[in-house]
């Protein structure tokens, strides 16, 4: 069977994907929901689906029937993993087989008892228990109940155990007791308060707060060794880094949250992006993100209000309890509007900004594709805003000082024209006129030969200068330009070490960019390349000085003659320890005899 082609839009969304973990859902050309999978790549699955001829007939048929596509990105794989199992049991998809019959992952649960059981459950019961999980690796479920039952005797019988059983007498001590698995409930042998204590440790490994936990075996483990009981102490040591590793909250499933509705919001100024995810039974079952143009300059909370109102007529819903990023400007009687600050509803808020941000990036990604220089005119209108320009900055250049201990200072100059480096304009320059390391007069130096030259030639200017540093760099950038006369022609800003941190002259209080903005990725870019060019060009300039100091001592001998004793020897160790015939060779007889004699004067 032959590959099938698929629409150039589909094609497009694929080529677009993340290289992130989270779940993709097919959809056939009636909008149904046909297949639920997961991936720890997600560019990397989806493609493999459509590049090839797939073994199994029934794959190939799914790949026939694919006619759109969407996913949700997910922190780790294994949040993946629990949202594919809420997704297969809300679609129900045709080409899924292995999660249809209703079975779940196994849960942990916490009895709510007077002597509470800890035990593997696929069922949960609103008895007020408490459910940890779910695990979607039953071995590791396990291993995590055999470790609390390491470090605690918690019963496993399933006796009723209350103050009138323990009273009556009824109990009877078992072979768990005997083998110091249990601390015999049932007779009394523990109370209710003690036994407790030791539930509150068990629900903290299993909720992921194990920092007492871990002091405590820390501080145990240690008096062990101290003790010279190395073999107890090296007990305690692989329960400690058991616990270290275990992590078993999950983000995309959990017993705490049930029937929310969650907006992410991410704003790019032109477009805003809301996630819209439901979450019911605690898991989420939809997500979908919508893309708003401004017309008007409409702040977030309008168009969050907007959103929120689509979103309910398009799916007929009603809403009881919404998580948002900041409150909306909209009037809902019996809505709970919540801005979560800590906990589960955080990390799914989070989920949803995650998403909204990333179907930022795939339209950005689009855009590039169909139009690039609509891309490019994007990206400098932004910086033009955020840098407070007059005109688009086309041409940037960016300056960096390279030195160590003060030697061999060195400058760099990268060139970057419609946001992207024009690597054949870079330049270097040797310090010249500044002794020592002064990175003040260096920048200084370096700005007036640049733009004194590049006047002198009828060269074209850049439109911004950004130096790498903070007020002193930039004090001396403006103070070159003035001498030139080129200060207010030229827009300069320095960046601090905090990249965030953006100086302008006469401003003692930085600007703050935002950290997802596309103008501080070129300023990073930028800096990052300058960083690059300045230290390689430092490094070779450093190598070469150590390597030829020695021969450039030697009175008669030139570059020539010291280029081919460096090819023929490759070091100057190696020149040291030829014989002087060798040297002939190379040079001839008279400037081996002067370069022997340089390099061994104890022989004179």
């Amino acid at each position: 069977m032959a590959k099938v082609e698929k629409s150039k839009e589909l094609k497009e969304k694929i080529s677009i994907l993340p290289e992130a973990p989270g779940c993709y859902l097919y959809y056939d050309s009636a909008g149904t929901v046909i297949y639920v999978g997961k991936a720890k790549n997600l560019k990397r699955r989806v493609s493999s689906y459509f590049n090839r001829t797939h073994d199994s007939v029934r794959t190939n048929l799914l790949v026939r029937n694919i006619a759109d596509m969407r996913y949700i990105v997910v922190p780790t794989e294994q949040d993946a993993l629990n949202l594919e199992n809420s997704l297969i049991k809300e679609y129900k998809p045709h080409y899924n087989v292995l999660l249809k019959d209703d079975k779940s992952y196994p849960w942990i649960v916490v009895t709510k008892e007077h002597y509470p059981r800890v035990f593997l459950t696929r069922t949960r019961i609103k008895d007020g228990s408490k459910y940890y999980g779910p695990y979607t690796n039953t071995g590791v479920a396990k291993a995590v109940l055999n470790l609390i039952r390491e470090l605690y005797p918690v019963r496993t019988c399933r006796h009723a155990i209350t103050p009138e059983y323990v009273k009556r007498g009824k109990g009877r001590l078992c072979l768990e007791y005997h083998l110091k698995n249990c601390l015999g409930c049932c007779k009394g042998m523990i109370d209710e308060q003690e036994y407790g204590a030791m539930i509150d440790n068990v629900k903290k490994i299993l909720s992921g707060d194990t920092q007492e936990l871990l002091d405590y075996l820390k501080n145990d483990m240690m008096r062990l060794a101290g003790e010279l009981r190395f073999e107890e102490a090296q007990m305690l040591k692989e329960k400690y880094e058991l616990i270290a590793r275990y992590q078993s909250k999950s983000v995309i499933v959990s017993q705490t949250l049930d029937d929310i509705d969650v907006f992410g919001v991410d704003d790019d100024k032109e477009v805003v992006y809301v996630n819209y995810m439901h979450v019911r039974r605690g898991a989420i079952v939809r997500s979908i993100t919508l893309e708003y143009k401004r017309r008007l300059d409409e702040s977030v909370e309008q168009i969050l209000g907007y959103a929120i109102m689509e979103i309910a007529e398009k799916f007929r819903l009603k809403y009881d309890e919404i998580l948002v990023p900041v409150l909306p400007e909209i009037p809902l009687d019996g809505v709970v509007f919540n801005v979560p600050k800590r906990g589960d509803k955080l990390k799914l808020l989070e989920v949803s900004t995650h998403n909204a941000r990333q179907n930022k990036i795939d339209s950005l990604k689009m855009m590039e594709k169909h139009d690039p220089e609509k891309r490019v005119e994007r990206t400098l209108v932004r910086m033009m805003s955020d840098f407070r320009l007059k005109v688009l900055p086309v041409h940037i250049e960016c300056f960096d000082n390279s030195n160590i201990q003060g030697t061999n200072p060195v400058a760099s100059c990268v060139v970057f024209k419609n946001a992207k480096p024009s690597k054949k304009d870079y330049r270097h320059f040797n310090i010249k006129t500044v002794e020592g390391p002064d990175d003040f007069a260096s920048m200084k130096e370096v700005l007036t030969r640049r733009y004194t030259r590049l006047m002198e030639e009828g060269e074209d200017l850049p439109q911004l200068i950004i130096v790498d540093g903070g007020k002193g760099q930039l004090s001396a950038a403006v103070e070159a330009l003035d001498e030139i006369g080129l200060r207010g022609t030229i827009a300069v800003v320095g960046i601090a070490k905090r990249l965030e941190e953006i100086y302008f002259p006469g401003d003692s209080i930085p600007l703050y960019i935002d950290k997802n903005s596309e103008s501080l990725r070129v300023v990073q870019h930028l800096r990052d390349e300058a960083h690059r060019f300045g230290i390689t060009h430092h490094r070779n300039r450093r190598s070469k000085s150590q390597i030829v100091s020695e021969l450039d001592e030697i009175k008669g001998i030139g570059e020539k003659s010291k280029e081919a004793l460096l090819q023929a020897f490759k070091s100057v160790k190696r020149i040291k320890e030829a014989p002087i015939d060798k040297l002939a060779d190379i040079v001839g007889p008279a400037k081996a005899s002067l370069i022997y004699n340089a390099l061994h004067p104890e022989n004179e």
